[in-house]
C-alpha cells in the first residue's frame, strides 16, 4: 500500500472506514456512509474503491505494513532482551488493535477480517513471523539469547500465541497485560 500522506483522499476515505466500522460494525456500513465520512461523492468513491469489501482489504493491508514497521522498529532496540520483546509485542497490537478493541464491534471486525481479507492476513502475520525469525537469529547468533529450537519454529509459535491473544481479550487493558505477560515469559525463556 502506498504511503497515505501522500494521497490524503485515500487517507480520508480509510479514516473514515475505519470510524464507520468500529462505530456501526462492517454489516452495517454502507458507502455512501463512507463517502460522507471523507466528504466525497459516493461516484468519486467508487473510482478509488469497488466497494466495502475493497476498502476493508485496504485497511487490513495498512495495518499490516504498519504493524511490520513498527515491530522492526522495536526489535532494532536497545536494552534488555525482554524490553525489547516487550515493545515489539506493544507495538505489533499498537492503535488499531486499542481501537478494535474499544469498538463494541471489534469481534464482528475481527472476523470480517478473517474472511474478507484472509489472503491479506496471512501474508500479513507470515511478514511478522519473519521479522521475529530474523532478530531472534541475529539474537542468537550475537549469543544474546538461547533458542530452544529453529528460529522460524519459535518465532511461529510467538506469532500463534499473538494471535490468539488478541482474539480472545475484549478489551484493550486485558490485551495489553496479556502481552505484556507472555513478553515476560518470552524474554525469560530466551535467557541465555
Amino acid at each position: 500500500m502506498k504511503d497515505l500522506s501522500s494521497d490524503p483522499k485515500q487517507k480520508a476515505i480509510l479514516d473514515s472506514a475505519w470510524n464507520a466500522f468500529a462505530a456501526y460494525g462492517f454489516r452495517k456500513v454502507s458507502m455512501d456512509d463512507i463517502a460522507r465520512g471523507a466528504d466525497m461523492s459516493r461516484p468519486a468513491l467508487y473510482l478509488r474503491f469497488r466497494n466495502k469489501e475493497d476498502i476493508f482489504r485496504s485497511l487490513v493491508q495498512y495495518y499490516y505494513d504498519t504493524a511490520a514497521q513498527d515491530v522492526t522498529q522495536a526489535l532494532s532496540g536497545e536494552g534488555p532482551v525482554p524490553d525489547v520483546i516487550a515493545q515489539a509485542f506493544a507495538a505489533q497490537g499498537g492503535e488499531t488493535i486499542e481501537a478494535m478493541l474499544a469498538s463494541p464491534h471489534g469481534l464482528e471486525l475481527l472476523d470480517t477480517g478473517n474472511t474478507t481479507a484472509s489472503d491479506i492476513a496471512e501474508a500479513g502475520e507470515a511478514r511478522l513471523r519473519d521479522i521475529y525469525a530474523d532478530w531472534l537469529q541475529h539474537q542468537a547468533d550475537a549469543g544474546r539469547i538461547s533458542l530452544h529450537g529453529p528460529a522460524d519454529a519459535v518465532a511461529d509459535a510467538i506469532s500463534a500465541a499473538l494471535k490468539g491473544i488478541k482474539s480472545a481479550c475484549t478489551n484493550h487493558t486485558i490485551y495489553k497485560t496479556r502481552i505484556a505477560t507472555f513478553a515476560a515469559l518470552v524474554g525469560a525463556a530466551l535467557r541465555t
